[in-house]
């Protein structure tokens, strides 16, 4: 199943389940200053909420406020009892130190999952295990490399892999280019997210029943985003940027916030 048709699915399925819960669950949306690109996320989760059912607020800053001022302002909304989830949409600005600002977030409404003392499974990882078993995945005893270790991406989804039994490798920057060859030619699922685009070509060999999941999201100089993986592998599966990981993450951010509002 394609990641559109996957993520449509879904999506309805949480519609009919939101339908029978009594009320709209609520995400509060922080965002500082105004990026394009965070402009358009923020877009696509506010979209991804009203298709649900679910409510969305938008909570701006302009670029000229404090830390304090963020923090104290997160800490408000933790403690508003109309809201079932945070999120604090990243980049922030230079001076203010990201972990703060999220360690002001309660930690069960920390739907991002980013937190240490959160509940919830981060949403990249959280979104590509629920399409891998959605597609019918076998994990147990098979091999995957994980590509990059990032706190985000990278090790939280070497952790959930090695919770369904796989043997995971995680490679990164310093990892050498033949060893990275080496392991990728012997892995069943692979998941790039390197930040660099079409790192993965014809210099690898990947096995023909692989499914490769690119996290990448690089806008390259012809203006159009591209993967971490070079299109067009001849695998059992490839997951196209745009139009892949960043629709899987936006969907477990939704899942997360539904399961929130059942916490609560």
């Amino acid at each position: 199943m394609e990641v559109r048709e996957f993520v449509r699915a879904r999506k309805e399925a949480l519609k009919k389940e939101a339908s029978a819960f009594g009320r709209p669950p609520l995400i509060a949306i922080v965002q500082v200053g105004h990026v394009p690109a965070s402009d358009s996320y923020i877009r696509g989760k506010r979209k991804d909420a009203e298709e649900i059912g679910f409510s969305s607020r938008l909570v701006p800053f302009g670029e000229d406020v404090s830390e304090n001022e963020l923090a104290e302002a997160v800490l408000a909304l933790s403690n508003d009892s109309s809201i079932d989830g945070i999120i604090v949409q990243l980049p922030l600005p230079k001076g203010i130190f990201p972990r703060r600002i999220q360690e002001a977030i309660a930690p069960q409404k920390d739907i991002d999952g980013f937190g240490p003392l959160s509940p919830y499974d981060a949403c990249t990882p959280k979104g590509i295990l629920m399409y891998l078993e959605g597609n019918g995945f076998l994990f147990e005893g098979k091999n995957v490399v994980v590509l990059g270790r990032s706190d985000i991406v990278g090790k939280p989804m070497a952790r959930l892999l090695t919770a369904r039994n796989m043997n995971v490798t995680l490679l990164h920057s310093k990892t050498s280019l033949d060893d990275e060859k080496f392991y990728i030619a012997h892995a069943d699922l692979v998941v790039a997210s390197i930040g660099k685009a079409g790192f993965l070509d014809d210099r690898f060999q990947f096995k023909k029943d692989a499914w490769l999941v690119d996290v990448g999201i690089n806008r390259g100089e012809d203006g159009r985003l591209h993967g971490d993986i070079l299109p067009g592998r001849e695998v059992a599966l490839q997951t196209p940027v745009p139009g892949g990981v960043g629709l899987l993450t936006r969907l477990a951010l939704m899942e997360n916030l539904f399961e929130a509002a059942k916490r609560r």
